[in-house]
């Protein structure tokens, strides 16, 4: 092949040859060439440590976009300019060839504003507000997100879970169960970080991302993403704070907020003031700390609202907590009350006896999380009971192995039973009102779970038996 990307005839007749250059002609992306961008980057990163880097964006190409692209989701909401996935791929080199010179030519590059709907929230009785951005406007934070990732991958901390690759909320999960039975129990600061998206300080997360970031064309998109407002009922409105609502980028500049708000100060300034051991762990905003000292998590507690408010964020007086979250054996016969629980990550977090007969921290769907998940079977199968039979089963069932794929771990085996028995009474409610001449009662019920049965309850992750519980 000759230096101008064409195949030299004596080099190269047969079909192999031709092929990669006939793929790359048709528009497929070359994800080689894309991960070693991405290697080299965060080489560099790991190489300098704490500087600041000025050349990133160049490594933006054509390639880098459609990879960008490859990892949108095409199948989610349109936004203001009413383009789907679809008519976007339908010109799909010239959308993107465009897009790469109007995101490095400075001003030529508008970031529209998000379209704001509502989804229900915890038992349908409130709703919660997202933004939906535009889906080329996904594609190039994707880009964007896709350079900060590699040169934050290399600063996180290993007490950082979510929205990070290869990282999950299981994971966390296990690090906590981990460190609690390490602990033989202790006390648990429950913490909860109040409209955390909304509040976010625009002049402060610039000074925490240029201490990484000082190339001028991903600082200039970042800020005109946070500065494109939001459109609700045909009007746009510009909030002074927090991070492009529904962006794609969002998640990783609150990684990047909350690495320099939280994780570097209680890995630093903290811990080694601490006398007994400690532990954060966090999933995006969500995180919880646990102390082996009850004078350590009283001192974290009092001194972690002044160390948020100088980011402009503030934890829920009513959801943030101390809890003591000792073995049962460990309290004091006239300790009176009984181990205390705690919430992360949609499960409760209690003490209870192994097979064996030792304590050990178990699990099981909170209480909101199961009212959130039958709420929304309800409002589906109200909404499509008028579908054949065999599709409203299909789908219930795919519904009810999506629930297992995350709240199917070792010991909530009790919690998934339950919602196999609610199911079912759910759908049949729903099936009685298809018409008022309907003839449906519990024995035609039963006949039908026996043509189409639900499937059973699975436990798909063992979250704790890899670790010896404490005794």
């Amino acid at each position: 092949m000759g230096i101008d990307g064409r195949v030299d005839p004596e080099e190269g007749r047969g079909c192999r040859e031709a092929e990669p250059l006939e793929r790359k002609m048709a528009g497929t992306p070359s994800p080689k060439a894309v991960s070693t961008k991405v290697e080299r980057i965060a080489k560099l990163a790991k190489q300098m440590p704490g500087a600041p880097l000025t050349t990133l964006a160049h490594h933006i190409d054509i390639d880098w976009l459609r990879e960008a692209y490859e990892r949108t989701r095409k199948d989610g909401a349109v936004g203001v300019d009413q383009v789907t996935a679809d008519e976007y791929a339908s010109k799909l080199d010239e959308n993107l060839r465009s897009l790469l010179d109007r995101a490095k030519a400075g001003d030529h590059y508008h970031a529209p504003p998000v379209r704001r709907v509502h989804i229900p929230k915890g038992d349908g009785s409130k709703t919660r507000p997202i933004g939906v951005p535009t889906f080329e406007d996904k594609v190039l934070q994707r880009a964007v997100a896709m350079v900060l990732e590699a040169v934050y991958e290399q600063d996180f901390l290993d007490c950082s879970y979510g929205f990070r690759p290869g990282r999950s909320a299981h994971g966390a999960l296990q690090a906590l169960w981990n460190a609690v039975m390490a602990m033989g129990g202790g006390w648990v600061l429950e913490a909860d970080i109040e409209s955390f998206f909304d509040s976010v300080d625009r002049t402060k997360l610039r000074e925490v991302l240029s201490q990484r970031i000082r190339d001028g064309v991903l600082i200039r998109l970042i800020g005109k993403w946070m500065r494109a407002g939001v459109m609700e009922g045909g009007v746009v409105r510009h909030p002074e704070l927090g991070t492009p609502q529904g962006g794609v980028i969002s998640p990783l500049l609150a990684n990047i907020y909350l690495h320099d708000a939280l994780d570097m100060w209680f890995e630093r300034e903290v811990k080694p003031r601490l006398r007994g051991r400690a532990m954060l762990i966090r999933y995006a905003d969500d995180f919880v700390v646990v102390f082996e000292a009850k004078a350590d998590a009283a001192r974290v507690q009092a001194v972690l609202p002044k160390r948020f408010e100088k980011y402009g964020l503030r934890l829920h007086p009513e959801k943030t907590r101390l809890i003591e979250f000792k073995r049962p054996e460990d309290r004091p016969p006239e300790g009176g009350t009984s181990p205390g629980s705690f919430d992360l990550l949609g499960f409760t977090h209690f003490w209870g006896r192994s097979r064996k007969g030792g304590w050990v921290v178990k699990r099981k769907t909170a209480k909101d999380r199961r009212a959130r998940t039958l709420q929304r079977i309800s409002v589906w199968c109200r909404q499509n009971r008028h579908l054949p039979i065999g599709e409203q089963h299909r789908r219930l069932a795919l519904k009810l192995r999506g629930h297992d794929a995350y709240f199917g771990i070792t010991g909530n085996g009790r919690a998934l039973q339950a919602l196999r028995r609610w199911v079912p009474r759910i759908w049949y409610k729903w099936l009685r009102r298809r018409s008022w001449k309907s003839r449906w009662n519990w024995q035609r019920m039963q006949q039908l779970l026996e043509l189409f049965p639900l499937p059973r309850a699975r436990v798909v992750h063992s979250v704790y038996l890899c670790s010896k519980p404490a005794t």
